[in-house]
């Protein structure tokens, strides 16, 4: 999360972040399945890779997920220590998504092209 002079706008960017529904898709697809390439993120939940980057950077921004870089690949995930209203959203996130069968079904989607190291064989044949 930024660091704000009034924490007031910190709590504003963390609800603006969980107010749109792909947004809470992403988080949610990301806290079920675990670290996830953007392209598998994209790909599980049939986004434009422009619209899944513009929601993952505010994500970002907002301190839910962190990201890392592999190559040409963003690899995304929840941070390990967050603050308190992070962690108190991320497990608000986390418990009702557990309950909704088809974030289950695309978090499992998204974790199978993560294990099958999916977006590595994609790129290669592009450039092929």
């Amino acid at each position: 999360m930024q660091i704000s002079a009034c924490p007031h706008e910190s709590i504003a960017s963390l609800f603006k972040a969980v107010s749109d529904p792909t947004r809470v898709r992403i988080l949610a697809t990301i806290l079920l399945a675990g670290e996830l390439c953007g392209c598998h993120i994209e790909a599980a939940l049939g986004l434009t890779q422009s619209r899944a980057s513009r929601h993952l950077a505010v994500l970002r921004r907002a301190g839910l997920v962190v990201d890392r870089r592999d190559g040409a690949w963003v690899h995304y995930s929840a941070p390990r220590r967050p603050e308190l209203a992070i962690r108190t959203t991320l497990e608000t996130v986390r418990k009702v998504s557990c309950a909704d069968t088809k974030i289950a079904v695309v978090a499992s989607k998204a974790a199978k092209l993560r294990d099958a190291s999916a977006c590595r064989q994609e790129r290669q044949g592009e450039q092929a």
